[in-house]
């Protein structure tokens, strides 16, 4: 009787739509929106700037030139090193999106070799990977997981995401399950 729900059941994939609202929050908030991108053969991109599958993109309007936020992928135009270069990116590659000034912003799954999204960080780019986007004190909860507190007991000082990084240290990704 109870049977998976059909794919028109679960609606297409709420990832697009959160990337252009968090899109949009930056702007609206002169903030810089980068989006970290998993790297495969599927993602055009200037691979000498690829580091371990990964790239983190600057998809502001004053760093792009023909944005396209669709369902299906990102594309724009963008200047590497001085040289034009045309930008594909397949939205479910996007792994976080935040504000470069703030670091305010979402992480998602990772994209698995069968090219469904999956939080099993084994099947994806490191945890150096995952973090290379967080420069700024990110803190990420996945879309997948809705946020709660660990009923092991109150959050350390440093957990506060009210306080501010420390200086000096480098910040890293903390997922929020």
């Amino acid at each position: 009787m109870n049977s998976p729900p059909s794919q028109d059941a679960q609606g297409t994939s709420t990832r697009p739509y959160l990337i252009r609202a968090l899109h949009d929050w930056c702007t609206d908030n002169g903030f810089t929106p980068y989006v970290a991108v998993y790297v495969d053969g599927r993602v055009q991109v200037p691979m000498e700037y690829v580091k371990n599958n990964e790239i983190v993109l600057n998809v502001g309007f004053e760093a792009t030139s023909g944005l396209k936020l669709g369902n299906e992928s990102i594309e724009f135009k963008a200047r590497f090193g001085g040289v034009g270069r045309d930008i594909v990116v397949p939205v479910d590659h996007v792994v976080a999106i935040y504000a470069r000034e703030n670091g305010q912003g979402m992480a998602f799954p990772v994209p698995t070799a069968n090219g469904d999204a999956s939080a099993d960080a084994s099947t994806g780019p490191s945890t150096e990977v995952r973090t290379a986007a967080t420069t700024t004190g990110l803190r990420l909860a996945a879309v997948d997981e809705p946020a709660r507190q660990d009923e092991s007991g109150p959050d350390q000082p440093d957990d506060d995401p009210s306080s501010p990084p420390p200086t000096g240290a480098r910040p890293a990704l903390k997922r929020v399950k």
